[in-house]
This record gives structure tokens, C-alpha cells and sequence, in this order.
């Protein structure tokens, strides 16, 4: 059944009433299932550290070649739903002088929880609001978000230095006083994990976080002397083993030494996954049930 988009907002703004008296009990579940058979049937090969690290199988030929329509290019229909496009906008923001290009999924106000996805080298807002690419996972993202009341946002970062960290720290303002202060998610992946690592040394924008999710970046050393570390806010992070750009093993090194300090993390390993696996595999719906209920 066809609903107009009117109907569509009410659905959503219902669906964010509900969704913030979830998240404020902090339930692992805040988000029910979507597509849970064909996104979160992962198998587990191994845990360790009490369940917070895991390596889950990985098979190109199963993982990619039996879930395209067109390899790399196109998911098959049915792991996608494409009326969440009825929520979606591109825009430019102008916020205190910094002009941010972003796709939005879900409302501008009261959004029951925000979703920042900050892309890597050689990307735009495009990539992380592509419904067909990465097995169709961006498309799950913004179903997940937006279809819970929540607001989900897919930048343009020009530069990966401070003045990138600027604009983001600026984006996370203004979600957070758009939605009331409701819980504010940063995600980063590969070379966009610099913004996210800068983002962390930011008082102001750790107050407005909830939790951050590292997708196959860079390590940062000096963590542990941020504000985001002192605040222990939820950090998770995704790799693939052999992952030729960032080493999965350094980024394991930091994992480690975090969890045996009893701060709250989480790492999902993608067996013989290569750089861009993680984005296509990463189970957004735990990711993100597991940082709201923290």
C-alpha cells in the first residue's frame, strides 16, 4: 500500500515519541529488526574478551558475487527499500560559516537519535546514501535511522584536517540542538577516521555524543588522552584481516589495550575482509542498539 508523504512523517514522528522514551531506558533493543535474515545472519567464527571481540566469516563469492545484481555496483532488489527516499534531502547547511553539503534522511527537528557517516578519500555525501552499493548496507543505515523517527546524515568532507574536524563539529552542534539533545552517533570510515579521532578531542561535541563506530581507519595513539576517552563513550570498531590501506592488527592493538582498562568497546573482525568489506558488512543494527543502550 502506497502512503503519501504526509502519512509518512506522522508514521515517523509517532515512530520518534516511541523510539525516545526507548533510548532513554537505554533498551538493547531501540531498534527491532530489519532485514535481520539477510543483514545479521552472520557467523561467527570465534569470540573473545567476553564476547567483545569476534571475527565473523567472511566469503567473497557468497558476500558479493551472491548478493549482487551487478558486482560491486548493484545489490539485488531485495535487499533494499526504497521509500525510505521519501525522507531524504540534499542540502547545504550554513552553520557559523561552515557551509557543509550533507544528505539528510529524516526529519530536520526532534529526530529520536542522529546518525553521522563521515565517508573516506575521494568520497561525498553520495556515497553514504547510495541505496545499490555495499550490498545495499547504506540503504539498511538509513531504514534503521530514519524509519525509527531517528535523522541520518551523509556529508561532503573536503579535507581531512582540522578544517574538516571544524565542519563536523559544527554538523554535530546542530544536530544535537535540532533533535533537543537526543543522542547524537559519529561514524568514520578509512581516512575519515581522522575526523572522527579530532572529533573526539572536542569537549563541546563529546557532550553532544552518544558513541562513535570506526570503520576500517586509521589508529590514533593519543586517544587516551581525549575528551571523548574521559567521557567513556561507547567506541566500536570494524576491520577487515587483510586490509592493505590501515592494518587490522593495529587497530586491534588499540582495541586490546582499551578493553583491558575496562572502557566500554566493542570489534568486529571480517575474516580475509579486505578495506571496503566492513562497510558492507558491518551489522548496523547491533552497532547501533549496542551504542544507545551503553
Amino acid at each position: 500500500m502506497k502512503m503519501s508523504t504526509s502519512h509518512c512523517m506522522i508514521i515517523t514522528a509517532i515512530a520518534a515519541f516511541l523510539l525516545s522514551g526507548t533510548i532513554s531506558s537505554a533498551s538493547a533493543d531501540a531498534l527491532p529488526p530489519y532485514k535481520d535474515e539477510l543483514f545479521s545472519a552472520q557467523t561467527v567464527m570465534q569470540t573473545s574478551d567476553n564476547g567483545a571481540f569476534e571475527t565473523i566469516n567472511y566469503d567473497e563469492m557468497r558476500d558479493i558475487n551472491g548478493r549482487d545484481q551487478i558486482p560491486e555496483q548493484r545489490v539485488q532488489q531485495k535487499y533494499v527499500s526504497l521509500g525510505i527516499r521519501k525522507l531524504q534531502q540534499d542540502e547545504t547547511l550554513s552553520l557559523d560559516g561552515h557551509r557543509i553539503d550533507v544528505t539528510r534522511v529524516g526529519p530536520t527537528d526532534n529526530a529520536a537519535f542522529t546518525v553521522i557517516f563521515i565517508h573516506g578519500r575521494d568520497g561525498t555525501r553520495r556515497l553514504g546514501a547510495n541505496d545499490f552499493t555495499f550490498g545495499g548496507n547504506f540503504n539498511r543505515v538509513k531504514n534503521l535511522v530514519a524509519g525509527n523517527g531517528g535523522t541520518y546524515y551523509s556529508p561532503t568532507v573536503r579535507t581531512f584536517d582540522s578544517d574538516g574536524v571544524a565542519n563536523i563539529v559544527e554538523l554535530i552542534r546542530y544536530a544535537s540542538e535540532r533533535s533537543g539533545g537526543r543522542p547524537v552517533i559519529l561514524s568514520c570510515a578509512s581516512m575519515g577516521s581522522q575526523i572522527c579521532w579530532g572529533v573526539t578531542r572536542d569537549p563541546a561535541s563529546v557532550k553532544r555524543l552518544k558513541g562513535m563506530l570506526i570503520v576500517s581507519g586509521v589508529t590514533d595513539p593519543d586517544f587516551t588522552k581525549s575528551a571523548f576517552y574521559k567521557a567513556k563513550l561507547p567506541m566500536y570498531f570494524a576491520h577487515g584481516s587483510r586490509d592493505p590501506v590501515y592494518a587490522a592488527t593495529d587497530q586491534q592493538g588499540l582495541f586490546e589495550a582499551l578493553y583491558k582498562s575496562k572502557y566500554p568497546t566493542r570489534f568486529t573482525l571480517f575474516d580475509t575482509g579486505n578495506h571496503g568489506t566492513p562497510i558492507r558488512m558491518i551489522d548496523w543494527r547491533k552497532v547501533l542498539n549496542w551504542i544507545l543502550a551503553s
